[in-house]
């Protein structure tokens, strides 16, 4: 009888602890553009940019995270350069091709920075 006490009490705190979300999951605004953008060209799955970081006085290092890989301002990455890392963009370049990566794209309904300023 106490054993079953017992799990009727801790059940209610199990069920509660399977409803909890990941708190570093993307807003699901986000999810929602990169399955509708799908794939890149080819078939190929679009490359995501996933964090962007900027070092500061002297040297500015600049690294970026695409696809789980780090990768440096003139690194490679895959068969592409990174010409170019910025706030919220990565430039590739492949040959004469060049494909900007954004680390926000601007989706519907989404704020913006630098709006109304009180």
């Amino acid at each position: 009888m106490k054993r079953l006490l017992s799990l009727l009490v801790l059940l209610p705190a199990w069920v509660a602890a399977q409803q909890l979300q990941d708190p570093t999951r993307p807003p699901a605004a986000l999810a929602a553009t990169a399955t509708q953008s799908g794939e890149g060209e080819a078939g190929a799955p679009a490359m995501r940019v996933q964090s962007i970081l900027i070092g500061a006085a002297p040297n500015h290092r600049r690294l970026a995270v695409i696809d789980g890989v780090t990768v440096q301002q003139g690194g490679k990455f895959g068969d592409a350069v990174v010409e170019r890392i910025s706030e919220n963009t990565v430039v590739l370049r492949r040959g004469k091709l060049r494909e900007t990566l954004v680390l926000f794209p601007q989706t519907p309904g989404s704020l913006q920075a630098g709006g109304d300023k009180r």
